[in-house]
């Protein structure tokens, strides 16, 4: 006679049921401890007194360079020096690469640009030249007020007109800053191509469905902006040697808070900070 095989006890079933509940629950917690935790204000690892320290060298430093240059008029002069601090990650921010592309805004106590001096390309959404020509009649309607704006640029223009390397690279040295209705922001990498993003000169996001354009424009460029996009290093503008050694100390204090936000586990993931110019050593920050 053949035996049957015993069935697991009802008992041992229960329980591994009941192990595999505890587990979920328990994973729960931690993934929702963990959200709270990022949740919570934490306070600055940089201490101020460094990044005074830091910014006066490279002060001193571009000072030196501005002096040879006058000096010798072979001296090729690049324009205005930007300050940025350098965000080392211990581990690339996990998500969708639209989503880490994205541009994130931070509140600054300093703008690093004056619209009263500044001229500003003003990229709009158009269909067959329409969008254009009614976004040049709204900034022409502005008056005085036009906050920098001095070229209103359409999509479709730029996607014909600026095809070839050499076009794009005179586009990007052309204006001071480049603004773009929010809503083409996602099709311009592609047709602004890498020279844009290689000189950090991508168009700063705007709504342009907003009626008073100026004030949204003065608005959007009282920040500084950050993208998780760059794998494990995040750059962020935080001055230029117009400013005051004290006006980019105050911006880069507050830039680095405002960073550490927008990264997954804030100071858990960040493995060092560095502050330098475009063409400096990178000085020591944290930690």
């Amino acid at each position: 006679m053949v035996a049957k095989p015993k069935k697991a006890p009802a008992a041992s079933a229960a329980k591994k049921t009941k192990a595999a509940t505890t587990t979920t629950t328990t994973k729960k917690k931690t993934k929702k401890k963990e959200e709270e935790d990022e949740e919570q204000p934490q306070p600055s690892r940089v201490d101020k007194a460094q990044i005074q320290k830091a910014i006066a060298a490279l002060r001193l430093h571009l000072d030196k360079v501005k002096q040879e240059k006058e000096k010798d008029p072979l001296f090729e002069d690049e324009g205005d020096d930007a300050y940025s601090v350098l965000i080392s990650l211990r581990t690339q921010p996990v998500g969708s690469a639209k989503s880490n592309a994205k541009m994130k805004a931070i509140r600054i106590p300093h703008s690093m640009i004056n619209l009263e001096t500044a001229e500003l390309c003003l990229i709009v959404k158009d269909n067959d030249g329409k969008g254009h020509k009614e976004a040049k009649l709204k900034v022409e309607s502005m008056g005085e007020d036009k906050a920098g704006i001095a070229k209103v640029l359409g999509v479709s223009k730029l996607r014909n007109n600026y095809k070839p390397h050499e076009a794009k690279r005179k586009l990007c040295d052309s204006y001071d800053l480049f603004l773009a209705d929010e809503r083409v922001i996602p099709v311009l990498p592609k047709l602004l191509g890498k020279t844009f993003f290689k000189k950090k000169r991508q168009p700063i996001p705007v709504d342009l469905t907003k009626k008073d354009w100026a004030k949204e424009i003065r608005s959007k460029t009282s920040a500084t902006y950050l993208s998780l996009s760059s794998g494990t290093c995040v750059r962020v503008k935080t001055g230029t040697s117009a400013m005051s050694v004290e006006d980019v100390v105050e911006n880069t204090v507050v830039a680095i808070e405002g960073a550490v936000k927008h990264i997954p586990r804030r100071w858990g993931n960040i493995q060092s900070i560095f502050v330098k110019c475009n063409e400096t050593v990178a000085l020591p920050l944290y930690p």
